[in-house]
């Protein structure tokens, strides 16, 4: 799922510049927190919510990994944890399981141990791929049941959103998840205001649709925007820089084992390895020299 278009108006709230100014926008919280009562199907509203600073320093917006998250907590000191991924990861579950028990064991250490009255963790996960291979449905909120599928524990509920699975169109799309969902999945693909679901002119989802729209940004936005995309582009190179280092380094290593220990031919190993017979050359002679 592209994250950079521009061609196109508005910016994806996937990218790490979108999901800064839309859920992690510290000055209006109204989107945020109408997100967060869809995300965990709460009916009840929530009136406040308050950021916190991550403690894992290491574990913060990482445009190369594609995941980055936002911790906050509400007035009923409810802590919620939001991570989006973009890339694939199907063992994601296991780092949410991580950062909530890293949350989980915050508490208990500061309440010196004991387990009473512990605070609710909701570890949400905004993907753009599917890594629930066998579950159908898009959106998926998990606490500790029996095999009944009998309650035994809310404190900490894991909430998953598959933006892949979500097939919903703008009018089928009636909740505040579902219009959530969809804004999250289509609105760096809409370029002209015709096109504009009538949802989208309300309050909350258009606060953030303001803060995504080129249009309308102010130099200073601008700039900031531009600065994350040139980052962005840097970080992906740098990276690709290294798979092709570890690619190169790996290709060695198996021209080095087959020139040792078979009876190849320099033809033969540089077909096998996807090189040149310069390249394998190269190698043995250094190999020799050695």
């Amino acid at each position: 799922m592209e994250e950079y278009n521009e061609n196109s108006r508005f910016i994806s709230i996937l990218s790490d510049y979108g999901f800064k100014v839309t859920f992690g926008n510290e000055s209006d919280t109204r989107f945020l927190k109408r997100a967060l009562q869809a995300l965990i199907s709460s009916p009840t509203p929530i009136k406040e919510v308050t950021f916190i600073q991550n403690e894992m320093k290491g574990l913060t917006i990482d445009s190369r990994s594609g995941i980055y998250d936002i911790a906050c907590t509400d007035e009923n000191n409810n802590h919620f944890i939001v991570e989006m991924q973009l890339s694939e990861y199907p063992e994601f579950i296991q780092r949410m399981k991580f950062y909530a028990l890293y949350r989980f064991n915050t508490f208990v250490k500061k309440g010196k141990y004991t387990f009473e009255n512990l605070p609710k963790i909701y570890c949400i996960g905004i993907l753009a791929n599917n890594i629930f291979s066998t579950i159908a449905d898009y959106h998926n909120v998990a606490v500790l049941r029996n095999a009944k599928g009998e309650l035994i524990d809310d404190q900490m509920s894991f909430i998953t959103v598959e933006l892949e699975k979500f097939k919903l169109s703008e009018n089928e799309s009636k909740t505040d998840l579902e219009k959530l969902t969809f804004t999250m999945k289509n609105l760096h693909i809409i370029t002209e205001p015709t096109q504009f679901p009538k949802f989208w002119d309300e309050d909350w989802l258009n606060i953030a649709i303001q803060e995504l729209d080129t249009k309308m940004m102010t130099p200073e936005q601008r700039l900031a925007y531009e600065m994350t995309v040139s980052a962005n582009a840097l970080a992906i190179k740098n990276e690709k820089k290294k798979i092709e280092e570890a690619k190169l380094a790996e290709k060695v290593e198996m021209i080095k084992k087959m020139v040792s220990l078979s009876n190849l031919t320099v033809e033969e190993i540089a077909n096998f390895t996807n090189t040149s017979i310069e390249f394998v050359i190269d190698i043995q002679q250094k190999l020799s020299a050695d």
